[in-house]
């Protein structure tokens, strides 16, 4: 991993279910920081590097963002299309975190280039299994454009 500590985004609207994510992954040592926000807009303020989120060394871009569907102000699916759509962020795996088990919400993640869609409540030994994989993967593989 280079001895880069391994930065998540939580997209997560829901308190309860933002605290249990964060809380477990802390408990089998998934990432080195966490940053939460709340709605989709402040998700792409932070991978813009906008307002608050303007200084990187504070706020750096994640190797991974945790999102879910149902968000305020931008839809999480939006947030996956922007994401997906950007050069410099389309490498970054996108894990869609949501309470949906619908086939349609499932397609469209995967249609806007999701790399991964686990449905809540959350198992989270395999959870963190597939967080390591993901992040570890693309750390040795990819050099980070920023």
């Amino acid at each position: 991993m280079n001895g880069e500590p391994l930065t998540i985004l939580l997209v997560e609207d829901n308190p309860d279910h933002a605290e249990l994510v964060m809380r477990n992954m802390e408990d089998f040592q998934v990432a080195n920081k966490i940053i939460h926000v709340e709605d989709g807009e402040a998700a792409l303020d932070y991978l813009w590097g906008r307002g608050e989120y303007a200084d990187r060394r504070s706020f750096p871009i994640p190797h991974l963002m945790l999102l879910d569907l149902r968000l305020p102000k931008v839809d999480g699916l939006e947030v996956l299309k922007e994401v997906k759509s950007n050069a410099d962020l389309r490498a970054m795996p996108v894990v869609i975190l949501t309470t949906s088990d619908a086939e349609r919400d499932m397609a469209k993640a995967y249609k806007f280039h999701a790399n991964s869609y686990v449905t809540k409540p959350v198992n989270f030994g395999e959870f963190s299994r597939l967080l390591k994989d993901l992040g570890f993967y693309w750390l040795a593989w990819n050099k980070r454009p920023w």
